[in-house]
């Protein structure tokens, strides 16, 4: 009988049966076949509705005869996610999984919060869509509110629906700005899949070959496979070296993230920004900070990821935690370099949709009232020991890195030579979700794991967690 419930909760089946004695259940957690300790989710006091809809294997099916074959799913057998709680998903039977993914560093106050989703509700039974061209509170209120966040002159916002629009925009207006072409970024990074966007990408798995000109890749401050280990000032060198050689001597931007997200979780190395930024300024250049990953109190130290290296930007881009998964991205600039787009018409139809942004305005109000930010901190702190851990008990873990709840956890077959484990990766990933755990991958090699929850998580999802990575390990 045991073995029978053992085999029940490690494939996937849902809760256990209400004929069970709550010591059984008790019992059934705790070990698998092999008497080895069965990680076991926390308790949640929801469930979701019965679920009437097509199955995985149909869904499956549709999206392979009508969607572009370029769309890919996790998983061997993919997951099919029918309702969301907070930091939790439901598959179509009902089953409950942890969500440590946040749907890519987007789901930042949880899943179906109550007061974003009456912010969208209320919206939408008044004005669902009219148009900037007439006035509407909403996109004006969640202006101010946002703009009150950023630091220095920070204070005029451009709506868009994703952070690629709002990369592409920053990057044309630092060449209308400055009257230079010439754009600076670091290799490893992720900016979008647009055209100008798509130059700035500097990674050979995103980008297609067509025209992309103007953009030179820097060195990346990567701490842990970087050539310079964590000096940021020796990094910051090659982005003077850039200018003086491969340049007029003038350039229009430098755009960077300070924790890459699907480059994977890297930090960048201590005191890199002040010295980037330094060159950049006497090059005639604007700083664009690429926020779309680690804004809105993600690091849990900042509430932007460009303030862990102490540095104000010229421009902020952002977009995922932004909305909580409503389609919103954002532009934010000084007064004198927004000016620039008054030369011609600049129109975006959708950016700054009432829904939307009375969207906004709920996430920043319920990241502050309920501590978000803090809670990033000291969750994020926490797991970030806790995996550390593993990398002592695991030699095929070569790197822990990242901040609050943005962090990565690399697999390698070799520490010394820090060969890429990507089966590996594929097979714990695999292995965790049958556990009840979800967790993104990335990195040029996709042998990292990209672990960006909603911000609400506990430190009993983390023990979870890492208890499933554990458990996964140790299978290999």
């Amino acid at each position: 009988m045991q073995r029978f419930i053992a085999r029940r909760v490690l494939s996937g089946r849902g809760q256990f049966p209400r004929w069970l004695s709550h010591a059984a259940q008790k019992e059934a957690s705790l070990h698998d076949n092999n008497g080895v300790v069965v990680p076991k989710i926390p308790p949640f006091d929801y469930s979701p509705p019965p679920y009437d809809g097509p199955s995985a294997d149909e869904i499956l099916a549709k999206r392979k005869q009508y969607l572009s074959p370029s769309m890919f799913c996790f998983y061997q057998k993919p997951l099919n996610v029918v309702d969301g709680k907070m930091q939790y998903l439901f598959d179509e039977n009902g089953r409950r999984y942890l969500d440590a993914f946040g749907g890519i560093a987007t789901v930042c106050c949880g899943h179906c919060h109550p007061d974003v989703i009456d912010a969208i509700v209320n919206q939408t039974k008044r004005l669902q869509h009219s148009t900037i061209l007439y006035l509407n509170r909403a996109i004006a209120d969640f202006a101010e509110a946002l703009t009150s966040k950023l630091p220095g002159n920070l204070k005029v916002l451009f709506f868009t629906n994703s952070g690629t629009e709002a990369n592409e925009l920053a990057l044309m207006i630092a060449r209308l700005y400055t009257g230079c072409h010439d754009i600076i970024s670091l290799r490893n990074a992720y900016h979008g899949n647009a055209a100008g966007t798509m130059g700035a990408t500097a990674q050979c798995n995103w980008k297609f070959n067509v025209v992309q000109s103007g953009v030179h890749h820097a060195l990346n401050p990567d701490p842990y496979r970087g050539v310079f280990g964590s000096d940021g000032e020796k990094y910051a060198r090659d982005v003077q070296d850039l200018i003086e050689f491969g340049t007029s001597g003038n350039v229009a931007a430098f755009i960077s993230e300070a924790i890459q997200g699907v480059g994977g979780i890297v930090e960048l190395a201590p005191g890199y920004l002040p010295a980037a930024y330094s060159s950049i300024k006497k090059a005639g250049g604007l700083c664009i900070a690429d926020e779309v990953q680690s804004g809105f109190a993600r690091t849990g130290s900042h509430f932007w990821g460009f303030e862990t290296q102490g540095v104000v930007p010229d421009i902020v881009t952002m977009a995922k935690g932004i909305g909580n998964g409503i389609p919103l991205g954002a532009v934010v600039t000084t007064p004198e370099i927004a000016e620039v787009l008054t030369r011609r018409s600049y129109f975006n139809t959708f950016g700054g949709n009432p829904v939307c942004t009375a969207a906004g305005l709920a996430v920043l109000n319920v990241i502050e009232k309920e501590k978000l930010q803090e809670n990033a901190f000291i969750v994020g702190s926490y797991l970030k020991e806790r995996l550390a851990a593993l990398k002592d008990k695991y030699e095929v873990v070569g790197d822990v890195r990242g901040r609050g709840l943005m962090l990565g956890v690399e697999l390698v077959t070799d520490r010394q030579l820090k060969t890429p484990a990507k089966t590996e990766t594929l097979h714990v990933m695999d292995q965790m979700k049958d556990l009840g755990v979800l967790i993104g991958k990335g990195g040029y090699y996709g042998n990292v794991f990209r672990i960006t929850p909603p911000l609400c998580f506990t430190k009993e999802d983390a023990d979870f967690l890492v208890d499933a990575m554990d458990y996964s390990l140790a299978k290999l």
